[in-house]
């Protein structure tokens, strides 16, 4: 069974491996740094919109980040 902690997790993981700092990531899907900064620190997870905008932006497969593959 898939955990929400492995789903916190792995977004943190790919969150901080983009490169990009919290501020460009905000940026690009149109939310506060701060809760860009709540996602790196695990306090957050985003809405469903929002997850689909972060993966689009970092070029990731959302199946990873759900631990699907």
């Amino acid at each position: 069974m898939i955990t929400l902690e492995q789903i916190r997790n792995k977004l943190q993981e790919e969150l901080k491996t983009s490169g990009l700092s919290q501020s460009e990531i905000a940026r690009r899907i149109n939310v506060s740094a701060h809760t860009v900064y709540s996602y790196f620190h695990g306090k957050k997870m985003p809405a469903l919109d929002t997850f689909a905008n972060l993966c689009k932006e970092l070029d990731i497969d959302p199946a990873h980040i759900l631990c699907l593959t």
